[in-house]
């Protein structure tokens, strides 16, 4: 980071700081989180050109330091000294296929934005990213992968990764690719081929989900901007769900108005896909709550126009009140701002003490608060389909430190163990996969 910049920042970082505190010394107490099927969401309070930014600087874990397991659980570390792993995938032999990706660094479009850059460095969040899929292999069963290979590598900011009738395919920021996968194997040297074009920029991110007959795959594709703060032509083809006829090629769009899904699962019993979808900034510190919602075909969630179902954010101009009206209500707000990322299915009992079904969500954490939010590895019980509206509860949690300003970690793909009695999560600014297992 240029002198330049760094003096930039560090003045954008003191406005920012001073609007921080009038804002909490004008807003009151901190609101409750907005959580649950009904959530309290306060009225939305635009903040303007400088909205709260507040993360804490990357750490990493020093040596024998792990996060902090619920009780009667353990954690230990699966596989570390990686670089930024995002994404989990764990193949039918009980490999495990690691994405190692991060946004790239890019030149400030503004002064604020030389703020939210230099921060994003000193956060570990952005920087040269590695473009590499890592296989692991724990073939004795101890719980700590013995092999490691660079599985593909040269690849667009990978990120979802799902294997289909011995096709294993990736989802590049700029298109979904294809590779011919052999069983056991831990290096594809094939060329990939490309099957979708994606638009980069912005919300990078393309997680994969197989549908359960193995004939399409959806696409998690999110938004370029904030509120469509760049007109509704650059957002075409984004902030949605999109779904892939495997055998035809054919894409179109399953379900809309979702700013950033990125974790998606299937209901085992009911059919239904699921996702995790992080919501706009800078209204405030709970608003809106990022949310966990079953995703309706054809459905629209509202992005940009309205947020938990039809509450119009007056900031996007003009509305489309045909839109608004449709808008779906989601199932479960997660709390503002927690950076919702990872999701997977877990059965009742994989875990002792978790006694239900219902989803893990890796929350990667907030910039945009006041206090932060996230950094943690939760549970939301379901029954009968939906979530029972307990309140979420922690898997992993010590991954700041006691005073907030520094990380140890930050949680974001989760995935069920190869032994269907364990759960994997991997830290990007710990550059870790931690296994949690009963204790």
């Amino acid at each position: 980071m240029s002198g330049r910049t760094s003096l930039i920042a560090r003045g954008v970082a003191l406005a920012g700081g001073a609007a921080l505190v009038w804002r909490r010394w004008t807003q009151g107490p901190m609101p409750p989180a907005a959580v649950g099927g009904a959530p309290h969401i306060p009225p939305g309070r635009p903040q303007g050109a400088v909205p709260t930014l507040k993360m804490p600087t990357a750490r990493g874990w020093s040596e024998g330091q792990l996060p902090v397991a619920a009780a009667g659980l353990k954690v230990n570390a699966f596989a570390a000294g990686l670089k930024h792993p995002r994404w989990i995938h764990v193949l039918p032999n009980g490999d495990v296929t690691v994405a190692e990706a991060m946004q790239p660094l890019r030149t400030p479009k503004n002064v604020f934005d030389h703020a939210m850059v230099a921060t994003l460095q000193r956060a570990a969040a952005i920087g040269t990213s590695p473009n590499r899929i890592t296989l692991l292999r724990d073939a004795d069963g101890d719980g700590v992968a013995e092999t490691r290979e660079t599985f593909l590598q040269g690849l667009r900011q990978p990120f979802g990764m799902a294997l289909v009738d011995g096709t294993f395919y990736v989802g590049n920021t700029d298109g979904l690719v294809a590779f011919p996968y052999t069983p056991g194997t831990t290096r594809i040297d094939a060329p990939g081929r490309p099957l979708t074009k994606f638009k980069p920029g912005g919300h990078w991110t393309r997680s994969l989900l197989a549908s359960p007959d193995g004939k399409s795959l959806f696409v998690g594709v999110g938004s370029l901007t904030n509120i469509g703060d760049l007109g509704r032509d650059v957002e075409e083809g984004r902030a949605c769900i999109v779904e892939l006829d495997l055998a035809s090629g054919r894409e179109r769009i399953f379900a809309g108005g979702l700013r950033n899904p990125v974790g998606m699962a299937w209901h085992p019993e009911t059919g239904e896909l699921w996702t995790v979808v992080n919501e706009r900034d800078g209204l405030g510190d709970e608003t809106p709550p990022d949310y966990l919602t079953s995703v309706r075909e054809g459905g629209f969630y509202g992005w940009p126009y309205c947020y938990w179902g039809r509450t119009v954010d007056d900031r996007v101009q003009p509305q489309d009140t045909a839109l608004v009206a449709k808008a779906i209500t989601p199932d479960y707000a997660l709390g503002g701002h927690t950076a919702s990322l990872g999701l997977c299915w877990m059965p009742r009992g994989t875990l002792p003490g978790f006694d239900e079904d219902g989803m893990v969500i890796g929350q990667h954490g907030s910039w945009n608060r006041s206090v932060l939010s996230g950094y943690r590895v939760v549970f939301v019980p379901f029954a009968n389909g939906r979530p029972t509206g307990a309140a979420p509860r922690d898997i992993l949690s010590g991954f700041l430190a006691p005073d907030e300003s520094e990380s140890y970690g930050r949680p974001v793909g989760v995935a069920i163990g190869p032994d269907g009695k364990s759960l994997l999560v991997a830290d990007d600014v710990g550059d870790v996969i931690w296994r949690v297992a009963p204790g």
